[in-house]
């Protein structure tokens, strides 16, 4: 999968450092990848992921201390950052408009 916008990903972990480790390591993964739909990213992620309308994907970071928001575009091998926080921040925002 072809992953824009890495750099909202670089920003959030600036600020919060030990969140790298474990964006890096979806960044990796995801960027490895091949979804043809949304039972091929629960197959690789089972429970720390879940599906909100208009094709957006919610992972469970580094033990879900952190949110990661993204649109999937299965046709297009693409995936859309859209929102990382922590999940106080992931609370006060509607993950299917971000």
């Amino acid at each position: 999968m072809r992953i824009i916008a890495k750099r909202t990903l670089r920003t959030f972990w600036q600020r919060h450092p030990q969140a790298e480790g474990p964006l890096r390591a979806w960044f990796d993964l995801v960027s490895r990848s091949d979804w043809l739909g949304p039972s091929d990213v629960k197959a690789m992620f089972g429970t720390t992921v879940d599906f909100v309308a208009d094709n957006r994907v919610i992972f469970d970071i580094a033990g879900n201390k952190y949110r990661l928001v993204v649109h999937v575009a299965y046709r297009l091998n693409r995936v859309l950052i859209k929102f990382v926080g922590t999940h106080a921040q992931y609370d006060r925002i509607d993950p299917a408009s971000v």
